[in-house]
């Protein structure tokens, strides 16, 4: 269709509407989200959450590397690798783990040449109110995760960061409106209850605990074997 002086009308109305060009997505970067309040492990997070704050009272080693580290309350990271062994309600949450990290490792349609997935590390996280935990990764594993027990009214979401932010070079911002698999940075606030498990390169954040009271969670770290 051509207008005047002979130029091709290339507006919408030429043919009714515009041509809607297809997109296509590459490179997904997944979370996997499950909800552990309801069923048979409904029991095992209640029993988590006091063999936590049991762990976290008598860990000596624990309370001075976190107080040594500026860490906002208490973690086990450094101080103990032997949880699963040290109470049996751990070795349960294990067992749960692993059926987990094989479920997301066969959606991220990973080629395991004939090799497993291995729990590598199991620390626990006990975020004050005012804490933070500044952005970074988990080098050296294929999967991590955290396992929330206790998230009081106002605490703090996970912010996951977009891995080609490095890369973006002159690109502008992002609308505050922006669909959220286009956002820079993208924040998931989770319930007692709620396992998530990414992939261990995806670089995320705590923001500032506004609670009123504790945050209290179990993370941990998956290798191949």
């Amino acid at each position: 269709m051509r207008g005047c002086c002979g130029k091709r009308d290339i507006s919408p109305t030429a043919h009714g509407v515009w041509h809607m060009a297809r997109i296509q997505e590459l490179f997904v970067t997944q979370i996997y989200r499950e909800e552990l309040r309801q069923g048979a492990t409904s029991q095992l997070l209640s029993e988590l959450l006091a063999a936590a704050r049991e762990v976290a009272a008598a860990d000596r080693a624990g309370q001075a590397w976190s107080k040594a580290n500026d860490y906002p309350g208490y973690t086990s990271y450094a101080s103990l690798n032997d949880l699963p062994d040290r109470h049996p309600v751990f070795g349960d949450l294990a067992a749960v783990l692993d059926r987990h990290a094989t479920a997301f490792g066969r959606m991220l349609e990973f080629d395991m040449a004939g090799r497993r997935f291995a729990l590598d590390s199991l620390w626990i996280n006990v975020l004050k109110p005012g804490g933070h935990h500044g952005a970074h990764i988990h080098p050296h594993s294929v999967i991590s995760g955290t396992l929330y027990l206790s998230v009081p009214k106002d605490a703090s979401a996970i912010k996951y960061e977009d891995p080609r932010l490095p890369m973006l070079m002159a690109a502008p911002p992002r609308k505050a409106s922006a669909k959220e698999k286009n956002r820079t940075f993208v924040s998931i606030a989770p319930s007692p209850g709620t396992l998530l498990l990414w992939e261990s390169w995806l670089r995320h954040e705590v923001p500032v605990n506004h609670a009123k009271a504790e945050r209290v969670s179990v993370s941990f770290n998956y290798r191949l074997d």
